[in-house]
């Protein structure tokens, strides 16, 4: 069994702002940049393979951690949920002005959807093929992605639906890691690996 270690990129303005990013590829702020900087990945081997999501913010940070631009791979599953609509909008206005509304949607778990946007569900499918594609290298793998990539990954290992708390770190700064079976099926084996001394606050990546 090979290991795959998920980490979420560093954080942006839109972070900040407690913005809805999705797939909107949004740049690592300047404190973001500062930040990853001072992550370190010393417990694991320098020779494991890089990959990322093709959106800034993921190639920045892999960049920043030490990967060679020429040797990185980018792999469009491991994108960000599409959020349709919701991109762009501020969060906590958004559930405000939906109320109700917005909480029927969030309480379907795997099955949430935001209009013309991407469930959990239908994520998770489309890592799960990339995990399929990748365990035939049988290579050791660092992917920088996101937050609901890293809530894909912990569906994946464990079945969670997301009806209920999972004990899953989705901040900046903050490391998973997974056996990764012949056939692309995770197991977890450390999850919450702190990168950094003290971890900024999260913002959102939705």
């Amino acid at each position: 069994m090979t290991r795959i270690l998920f980490l979420r990129h560093g954080p942006t303005d839109w972070n900040a702002e407690g913005r809805v990013q999705g797939q909107t590829d949004v740049p690592l702020s300047d404190a973001g940049r500062k930040s990853v900087q001072g992550w370190r990945l010393r417990h694991f081997a320098a020779d494991w393979e890089w990959y990322a999501s093709p959106l800034r913010r993921a190639v920045e940070t892999a960049t920043l951690l030490g990967a060679d631009p020429a040797r990185l791979h980018l792999d469009d599953r491991l994108k960000e949920i599409d959020w349709g609509d919701w991109e762009g909008a501020i969060l906590k206005e958004l559930r405000a002005e939906q109320g109700e509304a917005m909480r029927r949607v969030e309480a379907r778990g795997l099955d949430m959807a935001p209009p013309n946007g991407e469930s959990p569900r239908q994520l998770t499918e489309r890592l799960a093929k990339w995990l399929a594609e990748v365990a035939t290298r049988r290579r050791d793998i660092r992917a920088v992605c996101h937050a609901g990539v890293l809530r894909g990954a912990y569906t994946l290992a464990t079945g969670w639906d997301m009806r209920r708390a999972a004990p899953l770190e989705r901040g900046h700064a903050w490391a998973h890691l997974y056996g990764l079976g012949p056939d692309g099926a995770l197991k977890p084996e450390t999850l919450n690996i702190r990168l950094a001394e003290c971890e900024p606050p999260s913002g959102y990546d939705r």
